[in-house]
């Protein structure tokens, strides 16, 4: 008999295609960067690019249906916030659960804002604040995850959705309930359905996003002309994509996602599926599609230890800034571009949360 000497072969050295790949990057990536000097060429090319977003999205392929919607559940909370629990139809068969925080005095003037939520937090439940379940308040007190439910104590309609993939919207009821997948998202299902019928999960997210304005537009309640977008990690990925293709968005908060594509999902290819939009790189980095934002009110939260930042760190942070400044200069409007850096990791940071949104707010 044969003795078994191990598992698998024991193997010296790995024959990987990283650096080929960080060199095609340099050769053929961000082609359609602006090139031009004033408002008016930029114009031309913010049309040109939001159409080629547009496409590289597969939001052509996403399918208008009526709202439809439904509450499941209202609840009043002990600070005088109402918390309605309803869905929405996005698209046909494709429903979107949300929790819509309004805090007592919110009336026809209050700012609705859009609090999409990242990873590992269980969807809409960490943002909304629902820290009685144990997984989520420990992933409220390790990210400040309770964005949405921050922005109704300052007197702010938050809307908190599950995004595809995350609490209720899981593609199995078994997983929502395991206490590792529960925290997670399907992103990497969601892809392997969507990028062969060249529907990114990004584009998915967005128009989920859109549709929600929608909503809101619809019921008509609150100063939907104010329409607002904040979000941490991947939530700041979808806010992202949000302002920068809706012209509805007045004003957005970035916070955990911003860097160079090359560093920090090419280099670090491990990330999440939802970050990757296939032909993306070949024409733009992630500080051109930002300045679509310009010049509306826009503050960007960056964490110096931030892993996501990638190897050079805050580096690759400043060079995707410093895109976005050169747009928000050609309008003269520098102040309404914000960049606050924290030290420490991956994390939201509320500390001058109601300071900053007043400024922007005047700007806007």
């Amino acid at each position: 008999m044969t003795e078994l000497k191990g598992v698998l072969p024991e193997i010296k050295s790995c024959y990987g295609s990283l650096k080929s790949m960080q060199r095609k990057f340099e050769r053929y990536g961000r082609k359609d960067f602006f090139t031009g000097q004033t408002r008016m060429e930029f114009e031309v090319w913010r049309k040109r690019t939001k159409a080629l977003l547009w496409n590289l999205l597969g939001l052509d392929k996403l399918e208008q249906a009526p709202l439809q919607p439904v509450t499941e559940e209202v609840t009043v909370l002990p600070e005088g916030i109402r918390r309605e629990h309803i869905r929405i139809q996005v698209e046909p068969d494709v429903w979107m659960p949300i929790y819509l925080l309004i805090p007592a005095d919110a009336g026809t003037a209050a700012r609705p804002f859009l609090c999409p939520p990242g990873h590992n937090g269980a969807g809409k439940y960490s943002v909304a604040g629902l820290a009685e379940y144990e997984l989520v308040g420990e992933r409220i007190a390790q990210y400040h995850y309770d964005y949405g439910f921050q922005l109704a104590r300052l007197g702010y309609v938050a809307v908190c959705p599950d995004c595809r993939g995350f609490g209720e919207r899981r593609e199995l009821l078994s997983d929502a309930s395991d206490p590792v997948l529960g925290l997670k998202g399907d992103c990497y299902w969601l892809a392997h359905m969507g990028e062969p019928l060249g529907i990114p999960v990004a584009g998915m997210l967005t128009w989920d996003l859109m549709r929600t304005i929608d909503y809101l537009e619809l019921r008509g309640e609150w100063n939907t002309e104010q329409i607002s977008c904040l979000g941490f990690s991947g939530g700041g990925m979808q806010t992202m994509w949000l302002s920068a293709l809706d012209e509805r968005v007045k004003l957005a908060v970035i916070s955990g996602y911003f860097y160079g594509f090359k560093d920090s999902l090419l280099t670090m290819n491990r990330n999440c599926s939802c970050n990757y939009v296939p032909h993306l790189w070949e024409h733009l980095d992630m500080g051109d599609i930002a300045s679509l934002i310009a010049p509306r009110p826009l503050l960007i939260q960056s964490c110096r230890e931030d892993r996501l930042n990638g190897e050079r760190g805050i580096a690759n942070v400043f060079e995707q800034v410093e895109i976005l400044r050169a747009a928000y200069r050609l309008y003269e409007a520098e102040p309404c571009l914000m960049h606050e850096i924290f030290e420490g990791g991956h994390q939201w940071h509320d500390e001058h949360l109601k300071e900053r949104l007043d400024a922007l707010i005047r700007l806007s």
